[in-house]
């Protein structure tokens, strides 16, 4: 459908795209098995059964992750019954069993799942290395699954995710809470309604890492004794196995004070998180992608990057993405700044400065800012808001803007939920290229179809890794 604005013609979506999230969830997921018929995993005798309760009815969820993010999933479904809880650290597991007493406790998430054979559906709010082995194997068990962003660790993990919930037909949600908000979806019709015409720049930044972990260093030597509440080697996981550290040693003045690890600054190691762009990007980049339907970037440039070193993040980094033309979407190019690093005030805000974290889509008629989760999208200069008289809603809103009760909702039988493992697999695929480009330290040529870097094959061991033994994907 073409929407004449000023009489330029701008594309909106199709009908299938804007009824897509109305029709029923299982006509969706069986639509979508079909189509992907490569899958073809076997016979349906050989797959798990899937439990789709009904709205009246209350789902077992078993909490996969007891403490930080995985406390607040499991806070954001407690309206079923929690039934099961697990993590590796007995401090947090204690805590989270005052909240639930009925909840039985686990330290393995591989024997909870193997025991709790009747749990409907689990949340996943561990470290990043343990997203898809945690998430995979309870698809694979018919479990419904409710994921943290960045939805997994690598890129050929994200493409295993989307299909295996196109597989097992369960009903799935990455925790990119923006997407299920307000805001990201009027951006999304103020782009296709014309309000800014063809956007072919966008700039996302944040704040992150800077306060919140440590990056750009080097792996301390020596151990630590691991405390007796935490079991390291569950932690350690699939990754390579790495002594326990408690605390940077006191001439490494560059860090900062505390925990090098355990139990939330394990963001900034290769080996465990994916830096600032993997926390932060499945928020700010989400509206322009939806919005732009970018999809999967031509190449992948770094622009700028301070301290990188083999075994953390930089401690800052700029990251160019070139999109392709896109139908009648012209090219895009998309560039990331972390670590407080901004693109420069546009002249037209009324603004003193940027905010931390935000992103501005610049289009041939005029520019839009929005805040970290798309919220507030504004047109720039930002008095012209006051006359803009906002497009019809063609975007379904989710109830309460919540993405956990869209994710139940979905579980007894709802449409989709929104940051569906079909919708944010290829979004988190598109946001870790950038942490391709940042390991290797250049310009990446990216082959989305066959998942490789035409022009640097020596990426292949970043985007799909190897895991210790006892564990898979």
């Amino acid at each position: 459908m073409v929407i004449m604005t000023n009489s330029q013609p701008f594309f909106a979506p199709t009908r299938t795209e804007i009824s897509a999230a109305r029709i029923n969830r299982r006509r969706f997921i069986y639509s979508s098995a079909l189509a992907a018929g490569a899958l073809a995993a076997g016979p349906a005798s050989a797959l798990p059964r899937v439990k789709f309760k009904s709205p009246n009815e209350k789902l077992d969820i078993g909490g996969i992750g007891a403490g930080g993010r995985g406390r607040d999933d499991i806070e954001g479904v407690s309206g079923e019954n929690i039934v099961a809880l697990c993590d590796v650290d007995s401090n947090a597991l204690a805590e989270a069993g005052k909240r639930y007493p009925r909840a039985r406790r686990y330290a393995d998430y591989r024997v909870m799942l193997e025991k709790e054979k009747n749990l409907d559906a689990v949340t996943v709010g561990i470290p990043d290395h343990h997203h898809a082995p945690a998430a995979m194997l309870a698809m694979t068990l018919g479990k419904h699954v409710y994921c943290e962003k960045p939805l997994t660790h690598t890129i050929w993990e994200a493409r295993e995710m989307a299909r295996a919930a196109r597989q097992y037909k369960v009903a799935t949600q990455m925790g990119n809470q923006g997407h299920s908000g307000e805001g990201n979806r009027e951006l999304c019709e103020m782009i296709w309604a014309g309000a800014i015409g063809p956007v072919r720049e966008v700039h996302c930044w944040t704040d992150r890492c800077r306060g919140w972990w440590t990056q750009g260093l080097k792996r301390p030597p020596g151990s630590d004794a691991v405390p007796a509440s935490l079991n390291w080697d569950l932690w350690i996981g699939p990754a390579p196995m790495r002594p326990y550290l408690a605390q940077w040693p006191k001439d490494i003045t560059a860090a900062k004070p505390g925990a090098v690890y355990h139990p939330s600054v394990w963001r900034g190691w290769w080996d465990f998180g994916c830096g600032s762009i993997g926390d932060m990007a499945c928020h700010i980049m989400d509206g322009a992608y939806w919005a732009l339907k970018l999809g999967a970037p031509a190449s992948v440039d770094v622009v700028q990057s301070t301290g990188a070193t083999a075994d953390m993040f930089p401690l800052a980094s700029i990251i160019r993405f070139q999109f392709p033309a896109r139908g009648e979407l012209p090219p895009c190019t998309l560039t990331w700044h972390d670590h407080g690093l901004k693109p420069p005030l546009p002249p037209e805000s009324e603004a003193r400065e940027l905010a931390d974290n935000g992103a501005l889509l610049i289009g041939d008629k005029g520019k839009i800012l929005t805040g970290c989760y798309g919220e507030n999208p504004r047109l720039l200069p930002e008095s012209l808001m006051a006359d803009y008289k906002r497009p019809p809603q063609i975007l379904p809103r989710v109830p309460g803007n919540s993405p956990h009760l869209d994710w139940i909702r979905a579980c007894k039988g709802g449409p989709a939920a929104c940051s569906n493992f079909e919708v944010s697999g290829p979004f988190t695929e598109m946001v870790l290229l950038g942490n391709l480009a940042l390991r290797l330290g250049k310009m990446i040529e990216w082959d989305s179809e066959h998942l490789r870097a035409g022009n640097a094959p020596e990426a292949n061991p970043f985007i799909k890794k190897q895991y210790r033994s006892g564990w898979r994907v």
